[in-house]
């Protein structure tokens, strides 16, 4: 089996991001975004998913940290791309339920190819200490545009912001696992109709 593994660098004039991913891994992390609430979702997203993930961000986070937020998205989308390759073999859909406590989130994706964002979420703060949860949606936005996946994502309840939003990463994190898991009933098998996704 080929390794599924990707390292992708994205500069701008706004941020520097390396992202390296390893979409057979064990969940190993190694973040330094300059935003740690973002640092402490991301590791949801690679101990959920078994992702091996670094990410390594110089934003100008003394600005505010929409660039590097959505920037790491965008490249993280194009990590989860490239390390796919061409699909062949893999679930394509998955679905996951996470509860924190009080909250409850649901996240189901697509790895179609079709880029789309359907997020339903009624924070109960605005931020959580100096994370604007705005960014959660930026975030997700950059990923699925360019990971070219139809991601839907609800938070079905929840009173305190920080689970809410742990709920969803967590829950993307083992939605994804699931859908770019290899299927051995689809070996070499494209998962779509059209032969190609």
């Amino acid at each position: 089996m080929a390794e599924r593994k990707a390292k992708v660098s994205r500069d701008t004039l706004e941020t520097q991001i390396t992202v390296e991913v390893n979409l057979d891994g064990t969940g190993q992390s190694n973040f330094e975004t300059g935003v740690p609430f973002l640092d402490h979702m991301l590791d949801q997203i690679a101990r959920h998913g078994l992702i091996d993930l670094s990410v390594q961000a110089n934003g100008d986070t003394e600005i505010d940290d929409h660039h590097t937020v959505e920037d790491i998205g965008i490249t993280l989308g194009q990590a989860f791309l490239q390390a796919l390759g061409d699909k062949k073999g893999i679930r394509r859909y998955g679905h996951a339920y996470v509860p924190l406590d009080e909250a409850l989130s649901r996240v189901v994706v697509d790895f179609s190819g079709r880029p789309g964002l359907e997020m339903f979420v009624d924070f109960t703060r605005a931020r959580v200490g100096d994370f604007d949860v705005d960014l959660a949606y930026e975030f997700f936005q950059g990923f699925v545009n360019h990971a070219g996946v139809s991601l839907h994502i609800d938070n079905l309840r929840g009173d305190n912001t920080h689970h809410q939003i742990e709920t969803i990463f967590k829950a993307f994190g083992r939605a994804v696992r699931m859908a770019i898991e290899l299927d051995p009933r689809m070996a070499g098998v494209m998962p779509s109709t059209k032969g190609a996704l």
